[in-house]
């Protein structure tokens, strides 16, 4: 069987028993899930791990979620079709590859070259041309592409940064992991008007959002998780 064969498999497999048999039910999300090739975002060493329920290390100290979690995140940001998205951590470039096959538009934000210059090769292997990569501190959101219909923050923040809220357009969606530097809770805030409507999803484990309105780097732990 060739290899693209089987990878296509384990992504089937993934969808129906890790996403479908939990709580991910936007068709759009599965779809978009059995799309991307997972272990083209992972380090050689552990591609045969891609497809696994669980996150996964690639280099720097930051992580690719698991495939449950990026599905969730992703379905909790509504997307229909015509978004303007901001992705804050890169990482990799999966979530961002998936968000690229729901919105018209996606702009994500890596503050560790490495990780971007990486990203930006495998988002054009799969010539998924409406990503753009942009290196710097996501904590302070891009306000030269606000408003954003949908933003998603892939790493924990202490609180929710100030300017990423700003930036949100009305009625947008902001999701992200707020907490402590070893636990968070994940949160959806919706803006209306001036107000937000803030709700409490699941309680999870990322790695630190560093930067401005983040956590110092002397802050961020050594260890990785989602």
């Amino acid at each position: 069987m060739k290899e693209d064969e089987v990878a296509r498999q384990q992504r089937e497999r993934m969808v129906k028993e890790q996403l479908s048999a939990r709580d991910v039910t936007d068709e759009r999300v599965l779809q978009a899930m059995l799309a991307v090739p997972r272990h083209l975002f992972v380090p050689r060493d552990v591609q045969h791990l891609a497809y696994a329920d669980a996150p996964l290390p690639i280099g720097e100290k930051q992580t690719i979620s698991q495939p449950y979690i990026v599905a969730l995140m992703t379905q909790l940001l509504e997307l229909k079709g015509d978004e303007k998205v901001l992705e804050v951590g890169t990482g990799s470039g999966y979530q961002a590859a998936i968000l690229a096959h729901l919105a018209r538009q996606v702009y994500t934000l890596e503050r560790i070259p490495k990780l971007a210059q990486q990203a930006r090769k495998v988002l054009r292997k799969l010539a998924l041309q409406n990503v753009e990569v942009i290196e710097g501190d996501g904590s302070q959101g891009l306000p030269e592409h606000a408003p954003f219909d949908a933003i998603v923050v892939t790493a924990a923040a202490p609180r929710v940064p100030e300017p990423l809220k700003q930036q949100l357009a009305e009625g947008g969606r902001l999701v992200l992991p707020v907490g402590s530097r070893v636990g968070q809770i994940l949160e959806r805030w919706v803006r209306k008007g001036e107000d937000y409507e803030v709700e409490r999803i699941a309680p999870v484990a990322f790695v630190p959002l560093v930067g401005t309105h983040g956590w110092k780097p002397d802050d961020a732990p050594a260890s990785w998780w989602m």
